[in-house]
């Protein structure tokens, strides 16, 4: 806050007061300054915020709302300016909030780019959560590919993989469960639909949700048998997964990363076929901090948790995506996926 000049956050989205206090609650608010950070939740959460905040944050009762609440907390500080989340709020609370605060403070952007750097860096807990939900993840792989048949619909399959993951320890999913097979598989984000899986390539991204840490992952396999033009645009994305995973370490672009990877699919005649970045950071949110991305102008820092996601989609026949989530260590590469990545052909 003081490198950005921010005297004081008001925290409006669950996900980063829970990342602030330790404590889950989904109708409250958190003010941040210098010296105090305050939960401030009505009589539903109190009693439970107490319970779980971590050593240092305080929980109050508030008497009206609780964006009232937080907004005395940080006038009553002395603070002269307050970062809100602007990513998260309406325009309709952002003009409550500034009718509240009227002239005794500045309101400004800047407590998500405050929280983005911050949860950008994972501590070591952090990365035992995400290894947790990794490891429901690829046990969901590994049973799917037991229990799929012909006959399943996509919809089956994504359900399948739901079920899976809830039963063996995840609390949610990270995002909702992509299985497109066919002529969907073109389509990156794909909704499942009722209908028996088609021959060709089947696409499922799908993660858990553990201890509020997420995990994603894809892999496509064939549904029949894979002719020679689809074992080549197969081996090119694998290709290009391998080669941008050798190369990730500290101190790395991540725009060169992206480059990596979009030169060997380039290369192979697939120019135009990689419509999205090679990857994102994954924690409390499904996509955070850094981007993997040709646009990007960071540098990859220990304890960074990316994906590696490259793909070839061609419009209106297939595509194929290859994902695996690693955390940047000291020594380069720590790979939370275990799922087999050589072309799987099914029936």
């Amino acid at each position: 806050m003081s490198e950005k000049g921010v005297e004081g956050l008001l925290l409006s989205s669950s996900i980063n007061q829970s990342y602030i206090t330790g404590a889950d609650f989904d109708d409250g608010y958190v003010s941040v300054t210098a010296d105090r950070c305050v939960a401030c939740v009505d009589f539903r959460y109190i009693e439970a915020v107490k319970n779980s905040v971590a050593k240092g944050i305080d929980a109050e009762l508030a008497k009206g709302s609780t964006l009232e609440c937080a907004i005395d907390i940080l006038l009553s500080s002395g603070v002269k300016n307050i970062a809100v989340e602007e990513n998260d709020l309406s325009v309709a609370t952002f003009k409550k909030i500034s009718q509240m605060v009227g002239e005794r403070a500045e309101l400004s952007e800047g407590a998500n780019a405050v929280l983005s750097q911050m949860r950008a860096v994972k501590t070591a807990e952090e990365i035992e959560k995400i290894a947790a939900a990794q490891k429901i993840t690829d046990a969901a792989f590994e049973h799917i590919l037991k229990v799929m048949t012909p006959n399943m619909t996509e919809r089956d399959v994504a359900l399948e993989l739901e079920f899976f993951m809830r039963k063996n320890g995840a609390e949610a999913m990270a995002f909702d469960v992509i299985s497109v097979s066919g002529k969907a598989s073109a389509l990156p984000h794909g909704v499942p639909r009722n209908l028996k899986l088609e021959n060709g390539f089947l696409t499922m991204d799908f993660g858990a949700k553990v201890d509020g840490y997420c995990s994603d992952m894809t892999r496509t396999v064939v549904i029949g048998r894979a002719d020679s033009e689809m074992k080549r645009l197969y081996n090119t994305v694998l290709e290009a997964q391998k080669a941008a995973l050798e190369v990730l370490c500290e101190g790395f672009s991540c725009a060169d990363a992206d480059k990596t990877a979009r030169d060997i699919i380039n290369g192979a005649g697939y120019e135009g076929c990689f419509g999205h970045s090679l990857g994102h950071g994954v924690g409390r949110y499904i996509h955070e901090e850094p981007r993997l991305s040709s646009k990007a102008d960071g540098i990859l820092k220990v304890g960074n948790v990316v994906t590696v996601e490259p793909g070839i989609y061609i419009e209106g026949k297939y595509g194929c995506r290859i994902e695996d989530m690693v955390a940047i260590t000291e020594k380069g590469i720590h790979n939370f996926t275990k799922s087999k990545k050589e072309l799987i052909e099914l029936f």
